[in-house]
């Protein structure tokens, strides 16, 4: 088994193919990361991909996804329910912030009821976006409102449930997406704020939750940092505000190197994620010639990368002993009634 490389790789359908299994093998990703496509109404075909996924690289590696609520959430029924999105979260803040803040913390608890029975222990999740108005609705409804201080309340406390229930939480989207007009699945978008705006909505969420142990890039331009690149590319966007400014120093995710945002071929995106400052790369699609041209590229742990990937995995602890009837009582007694 070679060293452990910094990326996260997804796979293809439902069960491991044999070549995905001597490929996993081989790249040795940190960790792996799942979509809908991953995913049945069969718990036991979940547990047993990400028992393949771990068995292919001989260890307990870490296993994402993007389970939010809204639209964004990759486990549904039957084997969870519908949970809603930020904003109706936010919702409940703004009518009353301390059942909102614990609306998010509940939420959060019962995701990790929801994943690690299923083996999944880290989830993409707070947003920490701040929306303006007019934007791209990629961001939209995931976030929990267009305020800076109810975004840093929600995030921190969704965060810390996730951490009650022994998973790990991933901020995102470094050092922020919430005023991109573009969506960067398709487009790259490009902001022309000033640093001094940025810094007074944009911001904070992250640098108050800074403490954190992972976070996640966004494919964004912010002009006023650095007009020529992404943040997810740019090295001063990740040295001088995400490092610096902010005082992150946990482990910086790329967000999905294959989104169309970046430009090039996936393995010239995973260099220029690499070399610029992002610790893992992440690559979703399970596209085998895409993770081939990926692996190529990226490094192994080494140096900061891998203390904080050695932080990172040394942050799971076991679940509280909260009793999950009860927390789904209270979590439905806070939702509006149809």
């Amino acid at each position: 088994m070679s060293d452990i490389n910094a990326v996260i790789f997804g796979a293809s359908g439902l069960d491991l193919t044999e070549a995905e299994r001597a490929f996993y093998r081989e790249a040795n990703p940190w960790g792996f990361i799942l979509f809908a496509r991953n995913i049945s109404a069969d718990a036991e075909q979940i547990k047993r991909l990400v028992a393949d996924m771990r068995d292919s690289v001989g260890r307990d590696a870490p296993v994402l996804i993007d389970q939010e609520g809204g639209r964004v959430q990759r486990i549904r029924e039957p084997l969870c329910p519908r949970y809603p999105s930020g904003r109706d979260l936010g919702d409940i803040w703004r009518q009353d912030p301390a059942k909102g803040v614990r609306a998010a913390w509940l939420m959060s608890r019962l995701h990790a009821f929801d994943l690690l029975k299923l083996g999944v222990n880290v989830d993409c999740l707070p947003v920490l976006d701040v929306p303006i108005e007019g934007a791209s609705d990629v961001i939209g409804n995931r976030a929990y409102g267009k305020n800076p201080e109810i975004v840093t309340q929600m995030g921190r406390a969704a965060a810390d449930g996730l951490k009650a229930g022994g998973m790990l939480p991933v901020m995102k989207h470094m050092p922020g997406h919430g005023r991109a007009f573009a969506d960067s699945h398709h487009d790259l978008p490009v902001v022309d704020t000033s640093l001094e705006e940025l810094r007074a909505h944009d911001f904070p969420p992250f640098k108050a939750m800074a403490n954190e142990v992972m976070g996640m890039s966004a494919h964004v331009v912010l002009t006023a940092v650095d007009p020529d690149n992404p943040a997810t590319t740019s090295r001063k966007v990740i040295e001088e505000i995400i490092r610096g400014e902010f005082g992150f120093d946990g482990l910086l995710l790329s967000d999905d190197s294959s989104m169309n945002a970046l430009k090039g071929t996936l393995g010239e995106r995973a260099r220029a994620i690499a070399s610029n400052g992002v610790d893992v790369v992440l690559h979703c699609n399970g596209a085998m010639p895409e993770m081939l041209d990926v692996i190529a590229q990226v490094k192994p742990l080494a140096g900061k990368t891998k203390e904080r990937a050695d932080r990172a995995e040394a942050a799971f602890a076991a679940p509280d002993d909260s009793n999950e009837a009860d927390l789904r009582a209270e979590f439905a007694a806070l939702l509006p009634t149809a």
